[in-house]
């Protein structure tokens, strides 16, 4: 470039403002490019560590949620299986290892075979507590990101670790490509600079070259109008005097016309102000009140540029800024209120716990106190009645802190009186304000005592809301304020509506459930047996709890049952069942298969057969069900049932058993032993295609025989073997106890805080018949026998005291010995058994059951069953394992009857 008298002048020496920008120019472009590099670098850096985290992490979790690693892990050569997956898997995914180790961190997989069997280097701890972890290292090969994701089983729990990593440098090198494009960038934009420079600086010696007077006084009539017409005052303070002040600062801080030049503090301004131009202080957005303005000051000095000494300073006026900012911090309040009321009103499925929160929230969030009323019908589940609140309600929560004596207690009946504002308004679903409680403007009609009481508290203003849902009025929520000075105003009242709106919606879910829910619990309760039948074959006790119970979902609805049923011969049938899932479907099943096994124990079949029937019973209501069903209630079956039938008998002390994918049951001897039963296992019903077996047994008089289903003794914490360890150590050693004492102590043992399956718990001390209260003959084929029989059974209920049973038990014997000896196959045995009723038995080696029918007039036989049947209570036949028994029961005078109790001795 050329300087002055043609000599060349270099560019470092450049006195021009185009040189100048020049140089700057250039000097920006440089840091520029500098800038981005370094930005480039860090940027490419940031990226490919993420890059890595994400690609191990995903290749981890990949791995350890695919098919067949968790069952690797458990197996008995984990590396077998998984070193050839997990190599695949690298090399498929491209990462430097992937390593499966066991919970101790000891690898059984590695790139290089010999580091399997040693411990991984790395933080394992998160991972085993079933989270993902990343982390970076410095490893043999270069720095790397590796995760490490735990591998979880079927019970939730952790069974293994999967670790991924991959070298940092593998996925970076993008910033080496983008290097020519960079420097490309800046090249061309130094030439651009360049001649633009030379350009501005050609026009500008042009432009100024000659500038005269009116060019300068130009451009200072543009500056000054610019100046006066922004809307921000403008004003700058020189040595402690106001060198310029715009048309905009002269009109909010009011100067007079001659301020120029004037000192600061001489002027009128007020105090703060004039303190704050006269310091020079750098502030920014600092807000100052200046009479009925707020004023936002933002000052600087001038002598960070060269310039004179001083300051220059804006302001802008923020008095309406600031109300609508007040208005919609307002509004935003108003939309999180509602909004934190959506999340904390409504948590559960209950009405009660639902208005507990509507009015703890009210009182913490919106006012002081706050009462929530309901019709009884609601609290009952049931459907609203039409007039709201003309009905009886019952004060159901309160919310804050209620001065004694004012506002009616929780649990208080109550009307509101058609003659109040309340009473006319609240039915139609119109909310009411009352702004000044004591004005009592006709509010205090309800109860004039109570309401002074109210206003003596201080409490000073009400806003009443009805609870309305589906067009329907369920309630009432009052609202009061007391601490709180402001009075309640029209936008409280409408918040009030909507935060109310939101409550109903809530409590309306919660009545409808409730509704449900007592159905279903009214349908399980009566398909449930209400008391144990009278019987004198054991001493029982029993518990059911659902899971849940009280909870809210499906607490309270499950599939467990239990039942006692009387068979003949004072023998006892001690059933439990277990129908998987819970809820009315649940419910419903569980009643089907009770109400089967009481048909089926009718029958008097051994456990083995009543197990085969009623599994043949499930897989047709199975195959029903899918047949009718459709895609979205295909599951509707009851495969998944399990049942554990057993048969005692006090005369033998024989206990039959059988169990269908049931748990094994507990037998407590009286000198304090416990054992669990070795019956052999079966499919659980509905399944098919494998026989029942049978075990028995024989109990000694006070054994306990201790039924259950899986719900006691397997949870989440605990395994099926381990709860069936403890519920044995528990119970056993205690031969005092009794059924119900037994009961008690596995449920305090046993059951946990938050019971996730159904409880069904059966408890049966047997007892025996005394040998006196039998009696037995052996019946030889002569038909001359039956009298010798009838005579002796004569003699032996004179003996129990019987005698006015003897005639009627005369016919019956002869009717039955009769027919045995002339149809069946000796040899024949006759026994009676006094207990609740007289029982007879004749038993034959046949396996011909009698049937009962009507005789027509000419026929001479076919009366005798017939008669049997008008004699006697009930009668049937039993099949045994070398023939049957033709039974009859005859009901006994009370004061006859066997006690109950266990210790009944014999003659």
């Amino acid at each position: 470039m050329a300087g002055r008298f043609g000599r060349p002048r270099s560019v470092l020496r450049m006195r021009t403002l185009a040189g100048q920008v020049f140089l700057l120019q250039v000097a920006i472009v440089v840091l520029l490019v500098a800038a981005a590099i370094a930005a480039l670098v860090l940027q490419s850096r940031t990226d490919s560590e993420r890059e890595a985290r994400h690609r191990s992490v995903a290749v981890a979790q990949a791995f350890a949620n695919a098919p067949g690693t968790a069952a690797a892990l458990t197996g008995p050569d984990p590396s077998a299986v998984l070193q050839p997956r997990a190599e695949a898997a690298r090399k498929g995914s491209q990462v430097d290892f992937l390593v499966v180790m066991n919970t101790q961190g000891i690898r059984y997989t590695h790139p290089l075979p010999d580091r399997i069997g040693k411990k991984f280097v790395g933080d394992i701890a998160p991972a085993l507590a079933g989270r993902v972890t990343t982390e970076k290292v410095n490893g043999t090969i270069g720095p790397l990101v590796q995760a490490v994701v735990p591998v979880v089983g079927h019970d939730s729990k952790v069974v293994g670790l999967v670790s991924a990593g991959i070298t940092i440098t593998k996925v970076s090198g993008v910033v080496n490509d983008q290097f020519p494009l960079l420097f490309g960038s800046a090249a061309g934009v130094l030439l651009l600079t360049t001649g633009g420079t030379a350009l501005v600086s050609r026009r500008l010696r042009r432009q100024t070259h000659g500038l005269g007077p009116e060019e300068m006084t130009r451009m200072y009539e543009h500056h000054d109008a610019v100046l006066h017409a922004v809307r921000e005052g403008v004003v700058i303070v020189g040595d402690g005097r106001l060198v310029l002040a715009n048309d905009e600062a002269r009109r909010l801080l009011d100067l007079p016309p001659d301020v120029e030049g004037r000192q600061v503090a001489a002027i009128g301004l007020d105090p703060a102000t004039a303190v704050l131009l006269e310091s020079g202080r750098v502030v920014t957005d600092e807000v100052h009140p200046v009479g009925e303005r707020l004023l936002a000051v933002n000052q600087r000095s001038t002598e960070r540029a060269g310039g004179p000494p001083g300051s220059v300073t804006t302001l802008r006026d923020t008095t309406e800024l600031r109300a609508l900012t007040g208005r919609a911090d307002l509004a935003r309040g108003r939309l999180k209120l509602l909004y934190d009321a959506g999340t904390e009103i409504g948590t559960t499925l209950d009405v009660v716990r639902t208005c507990e929160e509507l009015a703890r929230f009210g009182a913490e969030r919106f006012s002081d106190l706050v009462t929530v009323d309901l019709a009884v019908s609601v609290l009952n589940g049931e459907e609203p009645e039409p007039n709201g609140p003309a009905v009886e309600m019952r004060r159901t929560a309160v919310g804050g802190e209620v001065p004694e004596g004012s506002l009616y207690p929780v649990g208080e009946p109550m009307r509101f009186a058609p003659s109040t504002v309340l009473g006319s308004r609240l039915p139609a679903g119109e909310p009411v304000l009352e702004a000044d409680l004591a004005g009592f403007s006709g509010w205090q009609r309800q109860d004039p005592e109570r309401a002074r009481q109210i206003v003596a508290h201080g409490i000073h203003s009400m806003i009443a809301v009805p609870l309305r849902a589906r067009g329907v009025v369920l309630g009432v929520v009052l609202f009061w304020r007391s601490h709180t000075p402001e009075a309640f105003d029209e936008e409280d009242r409408s918040l009030a509506e909507e935060l109310v709106a939101r409550a109903a919606v809530s409590i309306d879910n919660a009545r409808r459930f409730t509704r449900e829910h007592t159905m279903a619990v009214t349908l399980q309760r009566s398909l449930l047996p209400r008391a144990l039948p009278d019987q004198n074959a054991v001493e029982a006790a029993f518990r059911y709890l659902p899971a849940h119970a009280g909870l809210g979902g499906l607490g309270g609805v499950g599939g467990d049952w239990f039942d006692i049923i009387p068979l003949p011969g004072t023998r006892v049938a001690l059933v439990v069942g277990d129908v998987v899932g819970h809820g009315l479907h649940a419910a419903a099943t569980m009643g089907r298969l009770r109400t089967a096994v009481h048909n089926f124990a009718n029958l008097d079949v051994p456990p083995d057969e009543l197990l085969w029937h009623l599994d043949e019973l499930v897989t047709r209501i199975d195959q029903d069900e899918g047949a009718e069903g459709t895609d979205s209630d295909a599951k509707a079956g009851v495969t998944g049932a399990t049942c554990l039938y057993a048969i005692y008998d006090p005369v033998t002390g024989d206990c039959t058993m059988a169990r269908a994918g049931h748990v094994q049951p507990l037998v407590l001897r009286p000198d304090g032993g416990a054992e669990f039963v070795e019956v052999p296992g079966g499919p659980p019903l509905g399944l098919g295609g494998m026989p029942f077996d049978t075990c028995r047994l024989r109990l000694p008089e006070g054994s306990r025989l201790v039924l259950y289903t899986d719900g006691l003794v397997e949870h989440r914490s605990r395994a099926i073997d381990d709860g069936m360890a403890l519920l044995g150590r528990t119970l056993g050693g205690r031969p005092d106890q009794t059924p119900e004492e037994t009961c008690e102590a596995a449920l305090d043992a046993l059951l946990p805080d938050h019971p996730t399956d159904d409880i069904a718990l059966l408890v049966a001390r047997t007892r025996r018949l005394p040998a006196g209260r039998i009696a037995d003959w052996e019946v030889p084929a002569d038909p001359s026998a039956v009298a010798q029989v009838r005579a002796a059974a004569v003699r032996k209920l004179i003996e129990w005291g019987l005698a006015e049973e003897a005639f009627t038990t005369e016919l019956i014997l002869s009717e039955l010995v009769t027919n045995a000896i002339r149809y069946a196959a000796g040899p024949i045995r006759v026994r009676l058994i006094h207990d609740r009723s007289l029982i007879c038995e004749v038993a034959d080696h046949s396996s011909t059951s009698p049937h009962l029918r009507h005789a027509a007039s000419t026929d001479e036989g076919g009366r005798g069953l017939f008669l049997i049947a008008q004699l006697a209570e009930r009668w049937g036949t039993r099949y045994t394992g070398d023939g049957k028994v033709i039974w009859t029961e005859q009901a006994l005078p009370e004061p006859v009857r066997t006690p109950a109790a266990p210790d009944d001795a014999g003659p």
